[in-house]
């Protein structure tokens, strides 16, 4: 039986950078005996880290925060990303690894550069659900054990220059990818918000004048961390 119990929020701040306060707290589960969690982070270039360091993206800031709250289970971290993929590359890509189906956790984030690229949204429309599937299928089976991330919207950075059109089409790849999660059960966590202040913050948007900052991406890892916790708990 797994067991819920509340840890202080504060205690991790130095592996995600929040800002909490007292009474703050994330869920615990007892895991059980000590076994390695395996996770799967999928995407492109705001999965792989573009711009910062290895260990400041995302996934692996969140698989930091996880051995913290997990100490004694090993945490095994896969990416399978890379910068300008388009939902057509990655799935492409998948096909071509084909990672095992014993991941714990699979985090997803794409489709930012099928706006770029101008590619019509009816392609994201098509690959995004097959993407997800196939996440699930990474996951176990167990769809309660995928997470998908939004978008970031990189018109609020030196190289979008607040950009309205851009702004526009980042919301509708976004509601494609929420509706499908709301209606299928999976897992959606927004941190478009968290990039939209990247003009008025410059120190969310990494050095290159385009991509997140270290720090954005611990705020990313505030949302996605207790999901990802609530996931492993299942």
């Amino acid at each position: 039986m797994k067991l819920l119990a509340n840890f202080t929020l504060c205690a991790f701040v130095i592996f995600i950078g929040c800002s909490c306060s007292q009474g703050d707290t994330i869920p615990y589960y007892d895991l059980g005996s000590p076994k390695q969690i395996n996770y799967l982070a999928l995407g492109d270039s705001y999965t792989i880290g573009q711009s910062v360091c290895t260990t400041c993206r995302f996934p692996e800031q969140l698989k930091a925060s996880l051995q913290a709250t997990y100490p004694d289970n090993p945490f095994l971290l896969q990416v399978i990303a890379k910068t300008g993929w388009t939902t057509t590359s990655l799935l492409s890509e998948v096909n071509l690894v084909n990672p095992s189906s014993n991941f714990d956790l699979v985090t997803l984030l794409i489709g930012v550069n099928n706006q770029y690229q101008n590619r019509p949204i009816a392609i994201y429309q098509a690959e995004f659900p097959q993407l997800v599937t196939k996440a699930i299928a990474f996951a176990k089976g167990d769809k309660k054990n995928v997470i998908v991330v939004s978008i970031p919207d990189y018109a609020f950075t030196p190289f979008g220059q607040g950009a309205a059109n851009i702004t526009t089409a980042i919301d509708q790849y976004n509601a494609i990818a929420k509706n499908y999660c709301d209606e299928n059960g999976i897992t959606f966590v927004n941190i478009t918000d968290i990039t939209r202040s990247g003009l008025v913050r410059p120190e969310l948007v990494a050095s290159d004048g385009l991509h997140p900052s270290e720090l954005a991406y611990a705020k990313f890892v505030d949302r996605i961390l207790p999901k990802a916790l609530l996931s492993l708990g299942d």
